[in-house]
């Protein structure tokens, strides 16, 4: 798979930036250490202006490929689900069996990521991590319905659809495909940000995963439909 990765070019909505930060050095750079940077202030307390003494450059000349913090945080999360996609379809494309495909599916979705050197100027762990901690902020917002309608969120609900699928070929007869598939994307983040912060909320541990927790509720669900 990670053969089939090289190479790969991630596209996100063009709405997101001013100038497209993969068409430069710098562009990579902000996009670099912008990662870097939330993932150990927060975004709460992340600027461009700390951004900029972070790349040894003007605040401005980040605003020439971002019109705010909250785009940037947008784009990456896209980023994020965009890389997480191409895993999820080069990974189950040639399994034929619908439970095996759908037991991959989890794995790809709920897994702790391992950093992936075909992106050299992004570190997926980080990014990983401020997906679990703040992709909430990239949607809890008054905005976000015109968000929504500009395709800022396509990439996510693309992979809600494509696991929704997988649930349907496992059990048709299962009433609320989507509604699931939303639960184990939302749902796998949450019980890693409970197992780093609040243990006593989950059972997930160092020796069981959020993957195994999700698999098992999953396909139990389905069982149980299927058992009717």
């Amino acid at each position: 798979m990670d053969r089939l990765l090289q190479g790969v070019q991630i596209r996100i909505n063009e709405k997101l930036y001013v100038k497209d930060p993969e068409s430069s050095g710098l562009g990579k750079k902000i996009i670099e250490f912008s990662i870097q940077l939330i993932n150990d202030i927060g975004f709460e307390s992340f600027t461009f202006k700390k951004l900029g003494v972070q790349i040894g450059s003007n605040e401005s000349s980040i605003y020439r490929y971002f019109e705010n913090k909250h785009k940037l945080l947008l784009y990456l999360t896209s980023w994020y689900w965009g890389w997480m996609e191409y895993q999820l379809v080069f990974a189950t494309n040639s399994i034929k069996n619908p439970k095996e495909k759908l037991l991959k599916a989890i794995f790809i979705m709920t897994k702790t990521t391992k950093e992936d050197s075909d992106f050299s100027h992004i570190n997926e762990i980080l990014l990983n991590n401020i997906v679990i901690n703040e992709y909430s902020k990239s949607y809890l917002t008054k905005e976000v319905d015109a968000e929504n309608k500009e395709g800022f969120y396509a990439i996510y609900k693309r992979l809600v659809s494509r696991l929704a699928e997988m649930i349907t070929e496992v059990d048709a007869s299962y009433e609320y495909p989507t509604s699931l598939a939303s639960t184990i994307l939302e749902n796998g983040l949450h019980q890693h940000f409970l197992k780093e912060h609040f243990p006593s909320l989950t059972d997930c541990t160092n020796k069981i995963t959020p993957t195994q927790y999700l698999t098992h509720l999953v396909f139990n669900t389905l069982n149980s439909t299927t058992d009717e």
